[in-house]
């Protein structure tokens, strides 16, 4: 049996380490561009319907999709390209891989994402996520679903969550209770949207951005005991 390590830090993708907004943003403006206004939201109803579906956002099977009707545009293949070969390390939120770096020389840093089985871990490899966790990656459909195989694989007295979803953070909250603290990083719409909704049990700790884990000896003291 192993021996469980004394905390372990996870850290959610997309707004958390990564500005996903910016990404898509960034989509539209080519989608718009290459395609109209017709096609672009045409493709974001696509995206839409499979994320509903899915439980996950899935950008390259939108595209797969959208194609239909689209085959002989000169710019589809661009589309994909973009998406595929996006400088993902430019996207990263200021100091991010600082903070996964920072928190694992406390105890081992993991990246526990949603998404598919193909863009996602292309993100994190590319944007240099990957080998600032030493590979440590889990990517589920619903992470907050999957802690029972998480700690098989990764047995701790203790865990911290970071990530920009304050509803994901309660789930996993109610099920781990005391075992795990919860740290909310107000970045992106869902952290926005949050406002508007109660979330109970609500985050043990705010803060502003991903680096703010850095700046704030009173924030680490708290996240890294």
């Amino acid at each position: 049996m192993v021996d469980p390590l004394g905390t372990v830090f996870l850290f959610d993708v997309d707004n958390t380490l990564f500005d996903n907004d910016r990404f898509a943003a960034e989509l539209s403006d080519r989608l718009r561009t290459d395609f109209g206004d017709e096609e672009h939201e045409r493709y974001w109803q696509i995206y839409a319907r499979l994320r509903d579906q899915l439980g996950y956002a899935d950008y390259l099977s939108a595209v797969q999709q959208f194609r239909s009707g689209l085959e002989n545009h000169p710019d589809l293949l661009k589309l994909a390209a973009h998406i595929l070969d996006y400088p993902f390390a430019d996207g990263l939120f200021p100091r991010a891989l600082d903070a996964l770096r920072h928190l694992g020389r406390r105890g081992p840093a993991v990246i526990l994402s949603d998404g598919d089985m193909v863009l996602q871990p292309r993100k994190i490899r590319r944007s240099g996520i990957w080998d600032a966790v030493e590979g440590r990656v889990l990517v589920d459909i619903h992470k907050e679903r999957e802690l029972g195989p998480l700690q098989m694989r990764f047995p701790a007295q203790h865990y911290v969550m970071i990530d920009d979803k304050p509803q994901i953070l309660a789930a996993m909250k109610t099920i781990l209770g005391t075992k795990l603290t919860t740290v909310f990083v107000k970045q992106g719409h869902y952290a926005l949207d949050s406002t508007k909704t109660p979330i109970n049990p609500s985050p043990d700790i705010t803060i502003d951005s991903i680096g703010d884990l850095l700046d704030s000896n009173t924030t680490t003291a708290q996240v890294a005991p």
